[in-house]
């Protein structure tokens, strides 16, 4: 049976997941009303989801040494890696479809299976329960979403975006 202390690197994976979850949901989000070629979201969520891996990691690891820890190169390698991770999984619909509502719900909905099952999976080596986490990551990542979609929405209307 797993303890709770086998699992060290769980916090670095959340903030990696979760971040990346809240982060590229809510730029996508925020793209697809704004911007009409998914050539642009596509091009742009994969330059984002680079970059904010790196500082991501870079940051975990400066986080990790300045509090003292012996293992931040391995927490960075697993912030970074989950950020880059979760993109990947979330950019993929904008590959496959080429119809905008279909490419966010399928987004949306790798992005709630991702909570879930990280949660489910997390709870049961933690030996804790997992519903309250998962909707509590749930909620953040629906409400940035919904405000970077307000935000897309409201640039698409001032700027005269034609989709």
């Amino acid at each position: 049976m797993i303890r709770k202390n086998n699992f060290k690197s769980a916090g670095a994976i959340v903030l990696g997941m979760h971040d990346a979850l809240v982060s590229l949901t809510g730029l996508i989000a925020g793209l697809a009303v704004a911007m009409a070629d998914r050539y642009y979201i596509i091009l742009t969520a994969i330059i984002a989801s680079i970059t904010a891996s790196l500082s991501m990691g870079a940051s975990n690891y400066l986080s990790v040494r300045a509090s003292g820890g012996k293992h931040a190169f391995t927490n960075a390698l697993y912030t970074g890696g989950a950020y880059m991770a979760t993109c990947i999984l979330l950019i993929i619909p904008f590959f496959i479809f080429e119809n905008r509502a279909t490419e966010l719900v399928i987004m949306f909905a790798i992005a709630i299976t991702e909570i879930f099952l990280f949660n489910y999976f997390l709870g049961h080596a933690q030996q804790r329960p997992y519903m309250r986490p998962f909707l509590e990551m749930l909620g953040i990542c629906t409400g940035v979403s919904i405000v970077a979609f307000l935000i897309g929405l409201c640039a698409n209307v001032c700027l005269g975006i034609d989709m």
